[in-house]
């Protein structure tokens, strides 16, 4: 893809998110419905979004042209900063597919409990606001999101103090905000959690599989 290509194609995805994103967090944020009724699924798919309205953040999975050889996945960040919410970065790609059946663990397609897919991530837009006042003195704080699969025992999951509920197709994204390391955040502990209420994994901060494939890989070994 050509450098020219590539812009036109960032300047259209600034374009539809200044369109979208704000119908689709007034909806979120009112506990509405996320996809928005003027939005065909087969041009634009919203897969997931959450919002953490005590931090003022929030993320949204969208899938462009779903089932098409043009489909892409795009996924935003939003951020509080006075009364209005701020598209304040994300990512794409062109590898983009929407859910399917939702697996156990340890089928072909759903390895673990809670399955890391892409993710996103900015200083946050209200320390850079803060930033051109000269006598603010605050540390940076970093706004990152994951994509998670997450299999069809798990019930709800806990991401740092938050409980999110796991949706039918077991797709989801889930936004944190944490301190600035420099260059990235650092990511909440992810729990799963059963029906029963009992814990069934989890994955750390700088961990890229989650402990019940640890376990499954641990013990395949010691055969």
């Amino acid at each position: 893809m050509s450098i020219r290509t590539e812009l036109r194609r960032m300047r259209r995805i600034d374009r539809w998110m200044e369109i979208i994103l704000p119908r689709v967090v007034r909806r979120v944020v009112n506990g509405a419905v996320s996809q928005p009724g003027l939005l065909p699924r087969r041009w634009l798919t919203l897969v997931s979004s959450d919002v953490d309205l005590d931090a003022g953040i929030g993320a949204v999975w969208l899938v462009w042209r779903p089932g098409s050889a043009k489909a892409e996945t795009h996924t935003a960040l939003i951020e509080r900063w006075g009364e209005k919410w701020h598209y304040t970065g994300g990512g794409s790609r062109s590898d983009a597919d929407l859910p399917a059946e939702r697996l156990a663990a340890g089928r072909p397609g759903q390895v673990g409990m809670i399955e890391l897919g892409g993710g996103a991530g900015c200083l946050s837009y209200a320390y850079r606001r803060q930033l051109c006042h000269p006598d603010f003195t605050g540390t940076g704080s970093w706004v990152g999101s994951n994509e998670l699969q997450v299999a069809a025992e798990v019930d709800h999951l806990l991401v740092g103090d938050r409980r999110i509920e796991v949706p039918e197709h077991g797709r989801l994204i889930v936004v944190w905000k944490s301190p600035s390391t420099g260059h990235v955040g650092i990511r909440p502990l992810i729990v799963a959690v059963g029906r029963d209420g009992v814990e069934l994994s989890r994955i750390g901060p700088h961990d890229g599989m989650d402990s019940y494939t640890w376990t499954e890989l641990n013990g395949q070994t010691e055969q």
